[in-house]
């Protein structure tokens, strides 16, 4: 049955962005709350591109054939994790810590809102699901 299995591929990715946005929302917290701290480096974390490709499936994954290679990029919405990456302070000017609260607070607006229309359209999908169990009433 396509229709169930779309409807779980959905309810799958809905609940791996809800989780990778959650991951988003500590690291940028992290930030804020160091953003006073002596040598600290600001951290980016980033998952969009991950999931991009692991949803693009065209039929034509590249495979390790040795358990040491390394994975190219994600063949599954699973293996979807993130990654997460440091910004040091170039400057040379003051204590060296990299937090902007600026842009801080930008993403972490940003990733509320993405967030609050991933639970948005989860609560759709749970919604359908009721009222096809209700048989339409």
């Amino acid at each position: 049955m396509p229709g169930i299995q779309q409807f779980d591929t959905t309810m799958n990715l809905l609940q791996k962005v809800l989780d990778l946005r959650s991951k988003n929302q500590e690291v940028i917290g992290s930030n804020i709350a160091n953003a006073e701290t002596p040598g600290y480096s600001a951290q980016s974390f980033t998952f969009e591109d991950q999931l991009h490709s692991a949803l693009s499936d065209n039929g034509m994954r590249p495979v390790a054939t040795q358990p040491n290679h390394i994975p190219l990029k994600p063949s599954t919405l699973e293996q979807v994790s993130g990654t997460v990456s440091v910004k040091k302070d170039n400057t040379g000017l003051g204590d060296e810590n990299s937090v902007s609260v600026d842009e801080e607070m930008i993403k972490l607006s940003q990733n509320e809102i993405l967030y609050e229309a991933a639970v948005t359209m989860l609560n759709k999908k749970i919604s359908m699901l009721k009222y096809a169990a209700n048989g339409g009433a």
